[in-house]
């Protein structure tokens, strides 16, 4: 099943989308929002599906055409959106350059921060930057949304309330990162609202290529319509989502409606090409002593896509340009 939010209000609008993203229809008389769908998802979920399989079959008159650009994220808001870091080997490239070392425990317990959910970007929307000095950076990633789960959750059980799935352009601003992080309280302002693909999808729709907690696909980035990166979310994967979803259930109640990244998609294989600036220039840097590649200016836009093994588009296409923040 494919889910979408058109912009309105706050919380957008419910659709269901067909599988290849041609066309939509309207199930806000099923859930308003995705948020309530979530919320009462058993009872919910199979009335959304059914009419997911009438539109891919066209027994349904009052569909239309489905418009990416006229989308929220599927959560406009949410209650929580925490994202890890399951690629390690990114996280000990990124500290090899600054020539820091890597304490053992990053491989065998995940990074984690609880990011900005009150307002995402829309899949289409414009990336704002105030400033281009603090070095804006696209990270793309992998997400999962859950149902209601109990304190204590454990990995086997985890898979059981993951829900939906989602793409991530999780934006950063690298240069305001090392006097955040010095402070030894973490990321904020280092880190703006986030964007997701215009469509979340159930785990069944990735058919053989969901399997053990991971996405076995490449996750392809272009900026500036040239090829950044293809890397193989399936390899490299030190945590899988349900090791993930576990970590953020260990201490506590989570909510329906909880979004949970990946981190930055990485590969030990450097051919893939990378999902976010930071990792080229850390790779610049170990080679030449320097980076060579920009951070994101006015103007500079990327992609984030995911394909499957027949070249169709999964998820929809995140795609966003740089441009000046303007206080209104």
């Amino acid at each position: 099943m494919k889910l979408a939010s058109l912009k309105h209000g706050r919380d957008g609008k419910l659709i269901i989308v067909s599988r290849d993203l041609s066309f939509a229809v309207d199930a806000t008389d099923i859930a308003p929002t995705l948020q309530t769908a979530l919320d009462n998802w058993d009872s919910l979920a199979p009335q959304l599906e059914a009419r997911y399989q009438a539109l891919n079959e066209k027994n349904l008159d009052n569909h239309f055409a489905f418009d990416p650009a006229d989308c929220a994220s599927p959560l406009p808001r949410a209650y929580q959106w925490v994202d890890g870091s399951a690629y390690v080997n990114h996280v000990e490239l990124v500290r090899k350059a600054r020539n820091a070392t890597m304490p053992e425990t990053f491989w065998t317990d995940p990074l984690m921060y609880q990011g900005m959910s009150d307002g995402f970007i829309g899949p289409k929307d414009d990336i704002e930057l105030a400033d281009p000095s603090w070095g804006c950076d696209f990270e793309a990633e992998i997400a999962v949304i859950t149902d209601d789960m109990p304190m204590g959750t454990t990995p086997e059980e985890a898979s059981s309330h993951i829900k939906l799935m989602m793409l991530v352009n999780d934006v950063s601003l690298r240069n305001l990162i090392p006097a955040e992080l010095a402070k030894g309280f973490g990321f904020f302002q280092s880190k703006p609202a986030s964007a997701f693909s215009p469509v979340a999808i159930t785990p069944d729709e990735l058919t053989d290529n969901w399997k053990d907690g991971k996405v076995h696909l490449p996750l392809t980035v272009h900026l500036n319509d040239e090829t950044f990166g293809a890397p193989d979310a399936g390899v490299d994967m030190t945590f899988n989502f349900h090791q993930l979803v576990a970590h953020v259930a260990r201490s506590r109640h989570v909510s329906a409606g909880t979004i949970i990244g990946s981190g930055t998609v990485s590969n030990v294989d450097r051919s893939k090409g990378s999902c976010c600036l930071a990792e080229k220039r850390m790779l610049e840097i170990i080679e030449n002593g320097a980076a060579s590649t920009p951070f994101m200016t006015y103007g500079d836009r990327v992609a984030i896509e995911m394909f499957d093994t027949n070249g169709t588009s999964i998820f929809g296409k995140i795609e966003q340009t740089v441009v000046p923040y303007a206080k209104k």
